[in-house]
């Protein structure tokens, strides 16, 4: 019995040793494979971001060119790595703000202009640079793992408070990140804080004066088209005679300061009526974007004031020509007038009271000049 019991012991015991070995073997086996791996498998790594500003105008086309037709390419191939924080320039606080930020950057007043882009440590500005270099740019950031919204005390006030990692900032006027276009020829959707507002500050005002002016022109029109020649005494045509300077001297002032303003770029006095400032710093206050239109309106008011001159000083022929010449100044300056009183209301959605006080003043000199003007006509067909 004891034999029998010895036995079993014995066999047990070797099965016991060959369990611990068959478990030691499988545990070198797993540690094995397991040194194979990484010792943690880590998450899936954050895409980087490139964080960018625009700041805007509605009025400004090369702004909404940059808005339809740059940007979202760009935005369709980025997607979420590629966010733009949009600040819409639409009173003088926003432009001044603008300025403090091209401050910040060592940009001087004549430098600024919109589209303004901050992407890191470099401005991008106008519809010819943003599309030349921001595609370059975005890639090299992506590359550095993005780029964040620079630290600017200028931008504290226009944009909300940052968080350690800010998904978007954005502004009150602007939704916070331009949407991917579902395809190429989409354009990017942006709301306009002056497209909110009902009517701009002076809107009826220039209505009022664009009807006036159609209605002069209508009226010149007619005057020529009939031939009419009114009863003209003695004491209109006087009265007519001092109207013209009278009229070419106060628009010399008008546009005298608007021409100021425009080439010292400073801020306007603009009184209760309109946004006189939103109107300088749109694209329309230059012809061709070279030519100021203040110092345009100057040169005509001088003109015209040099007419006048020389048909009271009896220089033969030139002098006869007089009227007539200053007619035909004053009737392109009113043409041109008309053109930017419409501009004003319906597309730069603001309205300049010294604008609408220029356009007044050469629609009247107009039509005080339309009577001898009409007069060495007539006179010309007799002779």
């Amino acid at each position: 019995m004891n034999s029998i019991v010895s036995k079993l012991t014995t066999i047990f015991n070797e099965k016991k040793h060959e369990a611990k070995s068959v478990a030691i073997s499988m545990l070198l086996i797993l540690a094995a494979s397991t040194s194979l791996l990484p010792a943690s498998q880590p998450a899936l790594a954050q895409q980087p971001v490139v964080r960018l500003i625009l700041f805007w105008s509605d009025g400004c086309p090369h702004c909404h060119d940059v808005i339809d037709h740059v940007l979202p390419p760009l935005k369709a191939k980025y997607g979420d790595q590629m966010e733009i924080s949009m600040i819409e320039i639409a009173s003088v606080e926003d432009f001044d703000s603008l300025l403090q930020v091209a401050e910040a950057y060592g940009l001087t007043r004549q430098q600024v202009g919109v589209p303004f882009m901050v992407i890191g440590d470099r401005v991008l500005i106008g519809s010819d640079q943003i599309p030349a270099e921001l595609p370059g740019l975005m890639e090299r950031h992506l590359a550095a793992g993005g780029l964040d919204l620079p630290q600017i005390p200028a931008l504290e006030g226009l944009l909300p408070a940052q968080e350690s990692q800010p998904p978007a900032l954005t502004h009150t006027n602007t939704p916070p990140v331009l949407p991917v276009p579902t395809s190429p020829a989409a354009g990017v959707e942006v709301e306009s804080s002056s497209a909110k507002a009902e009517y701009p500050s002076g809107f009826f005002l220039a209505i009022a004066i664009l009807a006036g002016m159609i209605a002069a022109l209508l009226y010149a029109g007619y005057m020529y088209a009939w031939g009419y020649q009114a009863q003209h005494s003695r004491a209109r045509a006087a009265w007519l005679e001092y109207a013209t300077p009278l009229l070419a001297a106060m628009g010399l002032f008008v546009a005298g300061y608007l021409a100021y303003v425009e080439t010292q770029h400073v801020t306007a006095v603009c009184g209760p009526v309109g946004d006189c400032n939103a109107v300088q710093n749109s694209p329309y206050a230059t012809l061709f974007g070279v030519i100021p239109v203040g110092v345009i309106g100057l040169a005509g008011y001088l003109l015209i004031l040099a007419a006048w001159f020389i048909r009271r000083m009896n220089l033969g022929w030139l002098s006869a020509k007089a009227n007539l010449a200053i007619f035909l100044m004053a009737l392109f300056g009113t043409l041109y007038s008309l053109y930017l009183t419409y501009l004003e209301p319906f597309v730069i959605k603001a309205v300049c009271a010294w604008c609408l006080t220029s356009a007044v003043i050469i629609t009247l000199l107009m039509l005080v000049s339309l009577t001898p003007a009409m007069q060495h006509l007539i006179t010309e067909e007799v002779d």
